[in-house]
């Protein structure tokens, strides 16, 4: 399994919004791509730092999202919110219990 992580920082009272898009816009159109598995936000309200998680069967199918723009017309949505350039991470998923 491989994990994608997308740092973001975003006002502080911003952080519901973004949520709310991640749950409602952004994860219904997850569950129609190829390997997807779950999604996380967590989030330091208190800064207004979060990180966006998606999991995905292999890691073709988590780069598949990306060669296909599907990641980048769903990071589009978020730009309003963002006060710094967003971070991308990607990685296996060692242990998962």
């Amino acid at each position: 399994m491989f994990a994608r992580l997308l740092r973001i920082q975003t006002k502080v009272d911003e952080i519901d919004e973004v949520a709310k898009l991640f749950k409602e816009k952004v994860i219904p159109l997850c569950k129609n791509q190829k390997g997807y598995k779950e999604a996380y936000f967590l989030a330091e309200r208190d800064i207004g730092h979060g990180v966006l998680i998606t999991l995905w069967e292999t890691e073709e199918d988590m780069m598949a999202t990306e060669h296909s723009r599907f990641f980048q017309e769903q990071l589009v949505k978020f730009m309003k919110f963002f006060t710094a350039p967003p971070i991308r991470e990607s990685y296996e998923v060692v242990i998962k219990e």
